[in-house]
């Protein structure tokens, strides 16, 4: 029973008797930190730029749709990057 508890409320658990798992569950957070900084940066940036034209006029409804729906796009493209990298 509280074995149980303590797994529900735990941000990590490891199941095995390897405690290499932690190496690598902090090499995968800190890799997912980093796609998460670039993908902020990405979003706030090309919002901020279409944003900024279409305060003087220059920007056009499109460029606005690809603001908001093509930015999520990358950013979700960007993340799946975490998936191909190899941790050991």
């Amino acid at each position: 029973m509280g074995s149980d508890a303590a797994i529900e409320v735990a941000d990590v658990v490891i199941q095995t008797d390897q405690p290499i798992k932690i190496v690598v569950a902090i090499q995968i957070a800190r890799s997912t930190r980093v796609i998460v900084i670039q993908n902020i940066v990405i979003a706030l940036g090309i919002k901020s730029l279409i944003m900024l034209l279409g305060a003087f006029g220059i920007a056009s409804m499109w460029e606005a749709v690809f603001a908001d729906v093509g930015v999520s796009l990358i950013a979700i493209l960007n993340s799946i990057r975490i998936l191909k990298k190899d941790f050991k």
